[in-house]
C-alpha cells in the first residue's frame, strides 16, 4: 500500500529555512521560486495513473484535500502606459495579444483606458500592471523601443553648485600636477591606534561593516588619508618614489548605535522618518592630498626640490581657490601629522581640516618615506560663495618694499602677514612671504620672515617717504602685537 500526497510550500519560508539549515536541494530551489498551486490535485492524479499503467497498482476511493488554490488575482491597467512608458506606440490588439500570449485572460474594454487583466495561476511573478508592461514590451522587441535622451527643461542650470564644486576642485589638483586616485571606502580600525588617535577622537567614531569583502577592512572609513597613504606605500616599493596623489570621496561618520525599524504595514509617520535618517551615518565630501619624493626633478635647469609641508598647505589653498572660499592658515598639533610643521585650515574660524608634515614614528610605523606630507579637507563644510572680485586698473604705477621681522619660532607666518597686511593701510595692494631665515645671530628659538610689500594709489603716484610710512606703520604694529623686531 502506497498513500500519495501532493503539496505546495510557501516560497519565503522554503528560502528561509533552507539558507537557515543549509540544506538546498532541487525542491527547495523550485519551490522558493514559486510553484503553480492548481496543479497539486493534477501532480497527483497524474502520480497515480503512472503508478496504475506501469506498475499494475490499484486506485482506492477517497481523498483528502487540505486548503482551496487561491483565486486568480485581477490586475487593473492602464492600456495608455506600455506607450508612455516605453516612448513606443502599441494598439489595444497588440496588448490583449500580447498578455494572452502569457496566459492572461484581458476582459473587454470600457469607454475609458482601464481594462482588468486576470493572471494565471502559474504566473507568480506578476503582481502588479508594471509586470505586465513588462511582459508586453519583452515580447514585442526591446530593440523597438528608441534611445532618445531627455531634453532639458526651460531654466535647468545643469549641475548643481556641489557638482560644480567637486568638478573644479578636481582639476584644479589636476592641473596643479597631482594624479587622482579613487581610495577604496574601507580600512582598517587598528589604523588609527598606530597613529595614537585619542579615544574621543571624531575618527575614531566608524561604521562597522557586517560582511566585510576583506577580514582586516571591517569599517567604513573616517578619513581618507590611510589607503592614500598605502597608494604611497605601494608606488615606492615598485620604485615610483616620487608621487603627488589626490582623492574626491565621502568618508562616513557613526551617528547611532542602532536604527529603529518602524512598522512596515503602514507608513512611518514624519517623526519616525526624522528619526531614522538621523540615525544614518554622517557621510560629508572629503578631499586629500599626499606626496613625498621630489616636486620638481633634477636636470639642467638646476636641482630638484623636495616635497614639503609648505607643497601640503598649498594644496588646501588650491583648494580653496577651486571653491571660491578664502581660508585661514594657524599652526596645529594632531595627530597623524608633525607637532611643528602641522597647519589648522579654517574657513570662517571653523576648523576644516590640516595639512603638513607627517610624524615621523607613524611613518616608520606604516613602513613609508621619511618627510611623506598629507593633507585632507572637508568640503561639505565649506560655504557656498559667489566669489566675484571686481578688478582694479590703475594707470599709476605700484611701488615694492622689503621687510624682515625677526619673531618667535612658535609665531606662525600668516599671522605676522596679516598683522602687516592691517597696519600697512589701504594703500597696501598686497604682501607675500619670501623668505625665513634662521640662524645663531638671530639668537635661539628666533626666525627671520621677510616679505614683499606692494603699494599704489588709484590717483595718483605715490613717494617713497610715503610708502616707507606706511611700511614702518605696520612694522610697529607686528612689534605691539608680536613682539617683532625689524631686521635692518
Amino acid at each position: 500500500d502506497v498513500y500519495f500526497e501532493s503539496a505546495t510550500w510557501d516560497p519565503i519560508t522554503v528560502a528561509r529555512t533552507s539558507r537557515r539549515h543549509k540544506l538546498s536541494s532541487e525542491a527547495s530551489r523550485r519551490f522558493e521560486r514559486g510553484v503553480d498551486p492548481a496543479i497539486v490535485e493534477y501532480s497527483l492524479d497524474l502520480a497515480c495513473e503512472l503508478l496504475v499503467q506501469y506498475g499494475g497498482g490499484h486506485v482506492e476511493e477517497g481523498r483528502t484535500i487540505v486548503g482551496d488554490v487561491p483565486e486568480a488575482p485581477v490586475v487593473s491597467m492602464d492600456v495608455s502606459k506600455p506607450s508612455r512608458y516605453a516612448g513606443v506606440d502599441y494598439s489595444r490588439e497588440t496588448i490583449t495579444a500580447r498578455l494572452e500570449e502569457v496566459g492572461c485572460s484581458v476582459s473587454a474594454y470600457d469607454d475609458g483606458n482601464a481594462v482588468d487583466v486576470t493572471i494565471p495561476s502559474w504566473r507568480t511573478d506578476i503582481a502588479e500592471d508594471v509586470d505586465l508592461i513588462e511582459e508586453i514590451l519583452r515580447l514585442e522587441g526591446l530593440e523597438a523601443i528608441p534611445s532618445i535622451l531627455p531634453i532639458p527643461t526651460i531654466g535647468s542650470t545643469g549641475l548643481t553648485a556641489a557638482q560644480k564644486r567637486r568638478r573644479a576642485i578636481g582639476h584644479g589638483l589636476a592641473y596643479a600636477g597631482y594624479a587622482e586616485v579613487i581610495p577604496s571606502p574601507f580600512v582598517n580600525a587598528e589604523i588609527f591606534n598606530t597613529w595614537e588617535l585619542d579615544a574621543d577622537d571624531e575618527r575614531r567614531n566608524v561604521v562597522s561593516v557586517q560582511n566585510p569583502l576583506e577580514a582586516d577592512k571591517s569599517v567604513l572609513s573616517s578619513t581618507l588619508l590611510p589607503n592614500m597613504l598605502d597608494a604611497i606605500a605601494r608606488n615606492v616599493a615598485r620604485g615610483r618614489t616620487d608621487v603627488s596623489l589626490f582623492g574626491l570621496q565621502q568618508v562616513s561618520f557613526k551617528r547611532a548605535d542602532s536604527t529603529p525599524m518602524p512598522d512596515v504595514s503602514k507608513r512611518p509617520s514624519d517623526e519616525e522618518i526624522e528619526q531614522l535618517v538621523n540615525t544614518l551615518p554622517a557621510q560629508p565630501l572629503h578631499v586629500a592630498t599626499v606626496g613625498t619624493g621630489n616636486l620638481e626633478f633634477e636636470g639642467p635647469w638646476g636641482e630638484g626640490r623636495a616635497y614639503t609641508y609648505a607643497d601640503a598647505i598649498e594644496s588646501a589653498r588650491q583648494v580653496a581657490r577651486s571653491a571660491g572660499v578664502e581660508i585661514e592658515v594657524e599652526n596645529a598639533d594632531v595627530k597623524p601629522w608633525h607637532p611643528g610643521r602641522c597647519a589648522a585650515i579654517k574657513v570662517g574660524g571653523k576648523v576644516v581640516g590640516y595639512a603638513g608634515e607627517l610624524h615621523p614614528q607613524i611613518l616608520k610605523a606604516m613602513g613609508l618615506p621619511a618627510r611623506t606630507c598629507a593633507m585632507e579637507l572637508d568640503i561639505t563644510a565649506l560655504p557656498f560663495t559667489e566669489n566675484l572680485p571686481e578688478p582694479v586698473l590703475s594707470s599709476f604705477p605700484s611701488l615694492h618694499q622689503d621687510i624682515a621681522l625677526v619673531v618667535d619660532e612658535d609665531v606662525p607666518a600668516e599671522t605676522v602677514r596679516r598683522t602687516l597686511e592691517e597696519g600697512a593701510g589701504e594703500l597696501l595692494e598686497s604682501v607675500e612671504l619670501f623668505d625665513i631665515f634662521r640662524g645663531e645671530k638671530l639668537g635661539e628659538s628666533k626666525k627671520s620672515l621677510a616679505f614683499k610689500m606692494f603699494f599704489r594709489a588709484a590717483e595718483r603716484t605715490l613717494t617713497d617717504d610715503e610708502v616707507n610710512t606706511h611700511r614702518l606703520a605696520a612694522a610697529e604694529l607686528a612689534s605691539e602685537r608680536l613682539g617683532a623686531e625689524m631686521r635692518a
